[in-house]
């Protein structure tokens, strides 16, 4: 056994990780149907109007607006019907000299016509003749109900910003003005593996006193969901032979992430691996679950001075405790906000709840706890069964933190609970 001389704080080890994260370079072109969520890389100025033409923004009457003067419901303004014009189509009438234009929301202003009458604000006159008239009951003003060419965007304007977030929003914006692809920074390709002889894919026999391999299926969904690309590898023996190939195969992600291996037993690897192809930032937090998670820098085989192109920092490693629960746990507060860092994407913003606890729960001095609660009719009632335990966080809702300082939160206490 090798036990941990020292631990970090988890403030420390957030600091540190914050010091050794660089956003991406790489970018990619990508179709506007995939853009939703990237990160785009470089600005987009229009080179159109939007809207293209002048048009109506009421379904009714286009008119000239000196045609309605003195209009009103005891005296309305009678005008010709002299064509009907719907969204797509062009019409070679026109409005004024007593002429108007049935028009639907959208299709473009007729010429002659600087505005729309609602045609709620209209009666026909149940007169039977040759041409259709129509009563206009109000008075129109210029500008009325028209959304003017170019209203929305005109050329030269930006519609998206290098490092604007991709929301449905600016997708939409980027459509408007005809864009087909973006170019956007390339998502984080992470290298995720499992160590340990006794772990099997899902879907193979299981061999007595095996377990099937949960964290590289757990950490590439957290993976996925905030900014990065999940690279699985299959899992690496319990040997420093093969924890340094593995290491070797994962080079040319721009994370690598093992799980297992990182503690203290005879057979946990990880820091000796580190010790042949890196440098270790840190190995121990103080915290429960997930004391035995460490964070390092791998370079290839030559060391720190045989740099990989682009990447003279070498790659960034995180050696994630093997128990799922605490893998799982330290990939939501660890890794999320590196890697999101790295995506360029926005902080992770989860929503917080206020509830009574529902049962007295105890700590450990010394280590700042993340605790999994189930929230059940406004009250956050305590699920974590232990660490190895996967049920301790899919039957959670979120979790509450307990400070290093306190051994205990009574029965009843008011706690904010941060939702998965």
């Amino acid at each position: 056994m090798k036990p941990f001389t020292s631990t970090i704080s988890i403030d420390e080890a957030r600091r540190r990780l914050d010091d050794a994260v660089r956003a991406i370079e790489r970018t990619e072109r990508v179709p506007l149907d995939q853009a939703g969520g990237r990160v785009a890389a470089t600005e987009v100025a229009s080179e159109v109007d939007v809207p293209p033409f002048a048009r109506a923004a009421m379904d009714g009457y286009a008119v000239l607006a000196a045609d309605t003067a003195g209009a009103s419901k005891e005296s309305p303004v009678r005008l010709r019907v002299a064509a009907r014009v719907f969204t797509g189509e062009m019409t070679t009438a026109g409005a004024g000299g007593g002429d108007c234009i049935e028009i639907a929301t959208g299709a473009p202003l007729p010429s002659g016509a600087d505005a729309v009458v609602m045609v709620e604000e209209t009666r026909k006159t149940g007169e039977t003749s040759p041409d259709e008239l129509i009563e206009i009951m109000v008075v129109a003003h210029a500008g009325q109900h028209v959304g003017r060419r170019g209203a929305d965007i005109a050329p030269g304007d930006r519609v998206v910003a290098d490092g604007d977030w991709l929301t449905p929003s600016r997708v939409g914006a980027l459509a408007a003005i005809g864009r087909a692809t973006v170019e956007v920074f390339a998502k984080p390709r992470v290298a995720i593996l499992s160590t340990g002889n006794e772990v099997v894919e899902p879907g193979q026999p299981l061999p007595p006193g095996h377990i099937f391999d949960v964290n590289r299926f757990t950490l590439g969904a957290v993976i996925a969901a905030h900014g990065g690309l999940a690279e699985p590898h299959r899992p690496a023996h319990d040997s420093l032979d093969a924890l340094v190939r593995a290491l070797d195969e994962c080079a040319d992600a721009d994370v690598i992430v093992f799980s297992g291996g990182s503690s203290v037993g005879d057979r946990d690897l990880i820091a000796d691996a580190i010790a042949k192809r890196g440098e270790m930032i840190f190995h121990g937090i103080a915290v429960r679950p997930g004391k035995p998670t460490a964070f390092a820098r791998v370079y290839p085989s030559g060391g720190p001075s045989a740099t990989v192109p682009g990447k003279p920092h070498g790659t960034p490693f995180f050696g994630m405790p093997g128990n799922p629960t605490s893998c799982l746990s330290n990939a939501y507060i660890l890794l999320v906000p590196f890697l999101r860092a790295m995506a360029r994407l926005p902080p992770h913003r989860p929503r917080v709840v206020r509830a009574p606890l529902g049962r007295r729960i105890a700590s450990v001095v010394g280590r700042h706890q993340f605790y999994t609660v189930r929230v059940r009719d406004g009250v956050a009632l305590p699920s974590f069964k232990g660490s190895g335990d996967i049920t301790s966080l899919s039957q959670a809702d979120g979790y509450i933190e307990i400070p290093a300082t306190e051994n205990v939160v009574e029965e009843g206490t008011v706690v904010e609970v941060t939702l998965f």
